[in-house]
């Protein structure tokens, strides 16, 4: 039996916290899977201030430079809600599966997530810039 790798640590901002609860326990009857993914993070995850977020951690808004591990490839992604999501623009719902692995996590935090087809992948954050 393989033993999984530990989970990087998620640190989120209280005045996120509550946006991200209420999106998750909204989306439970249209997305259960994905919403008990957000919740179980969310329930693991150390809040603060949302003053006291570190600048290198992953929040709604900010741009998240990452490594997929499996291609070798370095994508660049904005986090944001469903409503203002747009692939095209590269900006990413917090509710999609690469969402959920994003949030909260620190650059140089390595982690396993995946794919909405199913596929195992590990990526690693890079950078977080912070909108001002």
């Amino acid at each position: 039996m393989s033993r999984k790798p530990s989970r990087p640590r998620v640190i989120i901002a209280r005045n996120q916290m509550e946006t991200l609860e209420r999106l998750a326990e909204g989306a439970l009857s249209r997305s259960p899977d994905l919403a008990d993914r957000l919740l179980a993070e969310l329930s693991r995850a150390k809040v603060v201030a949302p003053g006291a977020l570190p600048a290198d951690v992953v929040g709604l808004g900010d741009r998240i430079t990452y490594r997929d591990e499996t291609t070798g490839k370095d994508q660049q992604v904005t986090l944001v809600l469903p409503e203002d999501a747009d692939i095209a623009s590269g900006r990413v719902s917090v509710l999609t599966p690469i969402g959920v692995a994003l949030i909260g996590l620190q650059a140089g935090a390595r982690f396993g997530w995946e794919t909405r087809l199913g596929e195992a992948r590990e990526l690693t954050v890079l950078e977080v810039q912070r909108d001002a």
